[in-house]
């Protein structure tokens, strides 16, 4: 068997020399892409390289600026919390109402007007019931 000797191959660079090396090759492949993209959108017929302007018109225009938020949100607080009073007093009502049918004389009287109803037994039933 013949044999086979194994040639080491040393190679030795300077780092600053294999920096700038890589550094090269990462710009000429940025270039390379960059220069495809151009001969590719120069080669689109019209109608889609006026999409891709648009596109591009529509990121560069500076957003709308905002509505005043700040605003907005304390009127919406101010009318949240002015529906919020209106029904608990409508509810603070009802419990009123609620309790004046539940009292004793209200009761009473109602009785009174359903077995024997007069003008009294009225005017006391509207009197204690509301």
């Amino acid at each position: 068997m013949p044999s086979t000797s194994r040639r080491e191959l040393n190679v030795a660079v300077p780092p600053l020399k294999l920096i700038g090396c890589i550094a090269v090759g990462i710009w000429l492949g940025f270039l390379a892409v960059l220069l495809t993209c151009a001969l590719l959108y120069k080669a689109l017929p019209a109608a889609q390289t006026q999409v891709v302007t648009n596109a591009v018109s529509q990121l560069s225009k500076p957003p709308a600026p905002p509505p005043e938020p700040a605003n907005s949100m304390f009127e919406k607080y101010e009318q949240n919390l002015r529906e919020s009073e209106a029904r608990q007093a409508r509810e603070q009502a009802q419990a009123e109402q609620q309790k004046s049918f539940n009292g004793p004389k209200c009761n009473f009287w109602l009785q009174q007007d359903r077995t024997a109803p007069s003008e009294k037994s009225r005017a006391n039933v509207s009197q204690f019931c509301g």
